[in-house]
């Protein structure tokens, strides 16, 4: 059974559908999460979570059988496992007690934390255009916290710990296409964070009422979606392309946040949010050309 994917040709609309559809799915998680965070604690959130998103890896089992987890680096998807569970647990207490818009673009200083890792985990050379950038987005992060009402207390360190961990886990997924195919490394993710989240909820407990099981199981749902469609657009389109794309989250974090839950983002949130992505996006594209490949040489 092949559960890889091999090398597809590149077709940036075909992946920008889906990420557009992966950033819809995870706005409307976040709206459900920030909803459910006022009546259920965040561990128990996260652990439903990761069990009702198994369902999207029931289809899988039942087409592959257990060969879909049938992997040559186990060792990959349980650092992914564990970088997950930590990502989502902080990412959750930040989404419940900040405001959408706040807690979003917070999230977004991944691609940063990516960089800080290569250096000290990879033994990889910043050089100086990417260091400044990488600097400028933190700049960034310091214009949403420092010049508005927002503390930087145990939610914002959150939601700062939450994109450091999601982007060792992003890392990692990076090592993983290479292995594995989209069934084997949702497979791996959706029964290992199930497995890994159960003790912390179990500390929390809180049995969720009739309506609450409804919220529950759709983050859940919703949540494994929303990956499978973020893979599936890095699948068949560029991350040049395809990482402006999922900023909508942002935006629409802003306006969901206004109509449903009163929140009014300050400006500063979003000069800094604009800091965020630029830097980002400069790095993205910096790593793009240096990158590609040079040109063939002119026959004479």
């Amino acid at each position: 059974m092949a559960t890889g994917h091999g090398q597809l040709p590149i077709d940036n609309m075909r992946g920008a559908i889906w990420m557009v559809g992966s950033a819809l799915v995870f706005s409307g998680v976040s709206v459900l999460i920030k909803t459910l965070g006022q009546d259920l604690p965040s561990p128990e959130m996260v652990f439903f979570r990761c069990l009702f998103g198994l369902s999207i890896v029931v289809p899988f089992v039942a087409r592959y059988g257990f060969a879909v987890f049938k992997t040559a680096r186990p060792d990959l998807h349980i650092a992914r496992v564990i970088c997950a569970a930590i990502g989502m647990n902080c990412g959750f207490y930040a989404t419940t007690h900040l405001e959408l818009a706040t807690a979003v673009a917070l999230g977004y200083t991944r691609p940063l934390f990516m960089i800080l890792l290569a250096v000290l985990f990879l033994g990889e050379v910043v050089r100086w255009r990417r260091g400044l950038a990488t600097l400028v987005g933190f700049i960034g992060v310091l214009i949403i916290l420092q010049p508005t009402a927002v503390p930087v207390g145990l939610p914002a360190l959150a939601a700062l710990v939450s994109a450091l961990a999601v982007a060792g886990a992003m890392s990692v997924v990076r090592q993983q296409a290479a292995v594995d195919g989209p069934a084997t490394i949702m497979a791996w993710f959706g029964t290992g964070t199930a497995i890994l989240t159960a003790a912390p909820a179990a500390f929390v407990w809180e049995m969720p009422q009739n309506s609450q099981w409804v919220l529950l199981i759709a983050i859940g749902v919703c949540a494994s979606v929303g990956q499978y469609m973020m893979i599936k657009a890095f699948t068949h389109g560029e991350a040049t392309v395809m990482n402006p794309i999922d900023y909508l989250q942002i935006l629409l974090a802003a306006v969901t946040g206004f109509w449903l839950f009163h929140e009014v983002p300050s400006i500063w949130t979003g000069v800094g949010a604009v800091v965020i992505i630029v830097s980002t996006l400069y790095i993205l594209l910096r790593e793009a050309a240096l990158n590609k490949p040079p040109p063939p040489p002119v026959k004479e």
